[in-house]
């Protein structure tokens, strides 16, 4: 490939790079693609090619992102704006513009991968983004998770620049980290520094809560949910923490996915914010999420999945390096997705969660007020073994919006608008419980997929109407008294319970938990506080 006059090699679609911002480099690979990135990073022995041809890279220390390591530059801008606190660190524009200088400076006689791309299946709303990493295959994950523009190059100053320089180590007594890793986002500057780890997760969230900060602002809610829609052209929401089975339970082979899990709700409709997936592959199975498992091939990344290293063959199943296995791949690579990723208004929003406890019904309907309050809660149950520092007994997880770490501003912001759009839409709201059923886990027995899908397919198609519902005595959520293709029992959680009273006071203490986690709540009103369980 020919250099241009500043040295810096030249990609498909590219332009003079003095813009760039950085030093001069060795080389400057720039929108190069998929086929070009996979060359460049086995070449440079980040990663090997699996016997179906996918691109398997280690990330090294973390297998995760450093939510403790996330900061955001506190200034005139975003002052005001900010839920300052354990989420949203603040820090200083005196540091970030110091570790800036010194992450460019690091750059100097390098090579470099920069790629172009846009966060936003909605023209009205999109957000171009310049990324700049060190890595090739970090330039393959940006190109297949984000959106590529439809016309390359030549490309203006984008909104926003990424900078993911791994080998930068941060300094914490002058730097004013944590540690030596720090994810910071200038939105005055309009730049993010991720430094000190090659967790490719930080790259895809770093984006997301730039839009989740910058939306709200257009009136556009965004939100940490998958989306698809039937062939009636209606759109359903799937919220959900990690583990509820938010991408598998999207990914429906008779229905159109829109997107696994971000997006945005305008005057206009629904729209992704992204161009892939980023799926979780631990125990992945072809029968059981056939769309997955055929989108693991060449152009998508894996990430810590266990390999044979003389067959290539994968071991989906094993979690020697991490539990938070994953593949990243291009929307095309579902063969029933929608392109461009955008939707009409929601019909249905449904929230998944893994109630571990085995407390929560398997399906309920809440009212508006009530699904403010359970969107805020953002409740899941981690069940023991599943993460380091878990100990046998499940463990109660509280998360708002189902996504707190990507909130900039306060939930009660992003729960307003979710509550103007139900009602002004009047799409119906359910509560899904996917965890277990008939006691808690160890006793009672994991929700089985087939009869989530029969639930979640009869509220969608609006099959669950004209069922007659009962008020759950605790949490107030209306249940169905039956519901096609499901076991009549399996929808009664109290009745499932061989001890009657053990699930009481099951249900009395899951209860207090939602109510004490609910007390830190602000710019709600009295009406969604009395949406939530009764003592």
């Amino acid at each position: 490939m020919p250099a241009d006059h500043s040295g810096h090699k030249r990609g498909s679609g590219t332009r003079d790079e003095s813009a760039l911002g950085i030093p001069k480099v060795r080389e400057a690979y720039c929108d190069l693609g998929a086929e070009q990135l996979v060359e460049q990073a086995i070449g440079r022995r980040e990663g090997q090619l699996a016997h179906n041809g996918a691109l398997v890279v280690r990330t090294g220390q973390f297998t995760g992102r450093s939510p403790k390591d996330k900061f955001i530059v506190r200034d005139e801008l975003t002052e005001s704006e900010v839920n300052w606190g354990p989420v949203n660190q603040p820090i200083s524009p005196r540091h970030f513009d110091t570790l800036y200088s010194r992450a460019l400076a690091s750059l100097a006689g390098k090579e470099v991968f920069v790629q172009h791309c846009l966060a936003g299946a909605d023209p009205e709303y999109s957000l171009s983004v310049r990324v700049i990493t060190q890595l090739a295959w970090h330039a393959l994950f940006a190109r297949q998770l984000l959106i590529q523009p439809a016309h390359p190059g030549p490309h203006g100053e984008p909104d926003f620049t990424l900078l993911f320089v791994p080998d930068l180590q941060a300094s914490p007594a002058s730097d004013g980290t944590s540690s030596e890793t720090c994810i910071i986002l200038n939105f005055t500057r309009k730049i993010v520094l991720i430094a000190g780890t090659s967790y490719a997760g930080e790259l895809k969230k770093s984006v997301f809560t730039i839009l989740n900060h910058l939306l709200p602002a257009e009136d556009v809610m965004p939100m940490h949910c998958s989306a698809n829609k039937g062939h009636d052209g209606r759109v359903a929401l799937f919220f959900g923490l990690s583990g509820t089975g938010k991408t598998t339970l999207s990914a429906d082979p008779n229905r159109f996915l829109i997107g696994d899990d971000e997006h945005g709700w305008s005057d206009r409709g629904v729209f992704n914010f992204e161009g892939g997936c980023y799926a979780k592959c631990i125990r992945l199975s072809r029968e059981q999420e056939p769309q997955i498992w055929h989108a693991i091939r060449f152009g998508t990344v894996l990430e810590n999945v266990a390999m044979d290293a003389e067959t290539r063959t994968l071991d989906l199943n094993s979690h020697e390096i991490t539990e938070n296995t994953r593949a990243a791949y291009p929307l095309e690579f579902i063969e029933n997705a929608v392109l461009p990723s955008v939707g009409e208004h929601p019909s249905h929003v449904l929230f998944l969660t893994a109630d571990a406890f085995g407390v929560l019904p398997p399906i309920s309907r809440l009212t508006p007020e009530q699904a403010m309050y359970h969107f805020l809660s953002g409740y899941t149950a981690k069940v023991a073994g599943t993460e380091r520092g878990l100990g046998k007994e499940p463990e109660a997880t509280f998360s708002a919006g189902f996504g707190a770490p990507f909130l900039p501003r306060k939930p009660g912001v992003y729960a307003n608008m979710l509550g103007e759009k139900l009602r002004q839409h009047k799409a119906a709201c359910w509560l899904v419980n996917t965890g277990w059923v008939g006691g808690p886990f160890g006793v009672g027995k994991r929700m089985k997929l087939s009869h989530t899908r029969a639930m979640l397919n009869a509220a969608i198609s609006g099959d669950l109407e004209d069922v007659p519902m009962s008020p759950h005595p605790v949490f107030h959520v209306f249940v169905p008294k039956s519901c096609p293709d499901v076991p009549a029992e399996l929808l009664d959680a109290r009745g499932m319970w061989p001890d009657k009273s053990a699930y009481d006071r099951a249900a009395a203490d899951l209860s207090a938990r939602f109510r004490r986690n609910f007390e830190k709540f602000t710019l709600v009103g009295p009406e969604v506080r009395a949406a939530g369980p009764g003592k």
